[in-house]
């Protein structure tokens, strides 16, 4: 009887520890999810949209947002449980990292209306200028001085990276998460954290990041040049940068 006794007992300890276990499991896996950065998308079209959805799959709360937040709820719906929808000064409060992802023309008022709030903040700036669609003004001035200065002169005090600006975002939406190799998305900026984040980010969404250099050597991958439209795997466009294998 006594030994009937202690192998009850010994279970009832095993069974304990195994619960502490799972619960140890849970808040651990509880405790990740919500160590996630939170990602706030400005401009939720094609590309934010894109890129936003491969974020709130992997587990990242998203923000979608734009200046009519009631026509994104579908695809927040769409993208699940991780994602919602808000106005842009909504989107900016709830995020550590940024998505811009809007008509370049836009560019300039946009930092006037909202570079106080992205202070100190990571902007992966997804944006390319065209002269057909944002005038010749803002195209000049990208071509003379490059899009990473530029973006950064309108926003001026964000922690910016150059991101997700040389694919379609039917390629994005296709060819994320592929078999190795994965297609590479180039990133450049002069904040090595925010590279860091960028990197991160870049590698969630589906795809290995390759960084080119400073947001000077961002005029490398804006459109017309040679690391713009490239869908190659990462080995593939470092050769076809010159960079360091």
């Amino acid at each position: 009887m006594s030994g009937f006794r202690f192998l009850d007992g010994s279970r009832r300890a095993v069974l304990a520890a195994g619960g502490a276990l799972a619960v140890g499991a849970m808040l651990r896996s509880s405790f990740a999810q919500e160590a996630k950065l939170k990602i706030g998308i400005l401009g939720s079209g094609k590309i934010g949209g894109t890129v936003g959805r491969l974020w709130a799959t992997a587990g990242y709360p998203v923000m979608f947002s734009s200046r009519h937040p009631e026509a994104l709820a579908g695809l927040a719906k769409e993208a699940g449980p991780s994602a919602r929808a808000g106005t842009v000064s909504e989107a900016i409060a709830f995020g550590d990292v940024f998505l811009l992802a809007i008509p370049y023309g836009a560019v300039p008022q946009f930092g006037h209306d909202y570079a106080a709030g992205l202070k100190g903040k990571i902007v992966l700036d997804a944006d390319n200028a065209s002269a057909a669609r944002d005038g010749a003004a803002v195209a000049a001035e990208v071509e003379r001085d490059g899009i990473g200065v530029v973006s950064q002169r309108y926003l001026p005090g964000s922690r910016l990276v150059r991101a997700f600006n040389t694919l379609s975002y039917r390629i994005l939406a296709h060819e994320a998460n592929r078999a190795a190799p994965r297609l590479a998305i180039p990133i450049a900026g002069d904040d090595p954290e925010a590279l860091k984040v960028a990197t991160e980010l870049v590698s969630a969404a589906g795809f290995d990041p390759v960084v080119v250099g400073s947001l000077k050597d961002a005029r490398r991958i804006q459109r017309g040049n040679p690391g713009y439209g490239q869908a190659v795997s990462a080995a593939e466009l470092k050769q076809k940068l010159g960079l360091q294998p």
